[in-house]
């Protein structure tokens, strides 16, 4: 059975979570005109005070009227990605509603193809461990408000990453993502809203982090 999922209507919204960094990021919209985000520098007690942070923030909203659940899903810190994915995942299963899990990298990306009404191609890299970076290509395209991956997540080390940018087809904006991080949430959960609205659905199981590298060397 196909669901009707093109717009959000005024009365349900949208949550998106960020935890790749020591810091939290929450977002809520209802996409119709009620959009607010707030950014929490926790550190090591974002595992214990998410859920506390959660519930304040969502009032005056309910969980009931959230139609859909955004998270980012890393490349970012090890522990708080975990953290986040699974709140989003416990929070899907149990208000029986989709999860969108967007890249950290991606939504960098879009945030700033946001500043730009012009066509471009955003590469972005963020440090990694033992030396490497995490990279991904997008080239956003104003016209259809669309974020193309052309290279997806991956870890490169930095010659890697220089030869591929050296051996790229098209002029591009590099960006390096580094600090601040939690304040894309926003974009995460723009990101998803296009999903949504494109039809997908995605079940809370398919909601699954995207590490790139073991935490410790093996």
């Amino acid at each position: 059975m196909t669901k009707e999922l093109k717009h959000l209507t005024t009365a349900k919204y949208a949550l998106s979570l960020h935890t790749t960094t020591p810091e939290l990021g929450l977002a809520i919209s209802n996409f119709a005109g009620e959009t607010r985000s707030q950014v929490w520098n926790l550190g090591r007690e974002l595992s214990s005070l998410i859920h506390q942070y959660l519930i304040e923030f969502i009032q005056p909203q309910t969980w009931a009227d959230l139609s859909l659940i955004a998270v980012a899903k890393g490349p970012g810190g090890f522990t708080g990605t975990r953290i986040g994915v699974v709140t989003a995942r416990t929070l899907g299963q149990q208000l029986d509603i989709p999860v969108f899990a967007i890249s950290t990298l991606a939504a960098v990306a879009w945030s700033e193809a946001g500043k730009s009404q012009n066509p471009k191609t955003l590469a972005v890299e963020m440090p990694a461990q033992r030396g490497q970076i995490f990279a991904a290509i997008y080239q956003f395209e104003p016209n259809t408000s669309q974020l193309k991956v052309c290279l997806p997540d991956r870890v490169l080390t930095p010659e890697a990453w220089q030869e591929t940018l050296a051996n790229w087809n098209t002029n591009y904006q590099l960006i390096q993502a580094q600090s601040g991080l939690a304040a894309t949430v926003t974009s995460i959960l723009e990101l998803a809203n296009l999903d949504w609205q494109e039809g997908k659905c995605p079940n809370w199981a398919e909601a699954l982090p995207y590490y790139g590298q073991h935490p410790v060397e093996v």
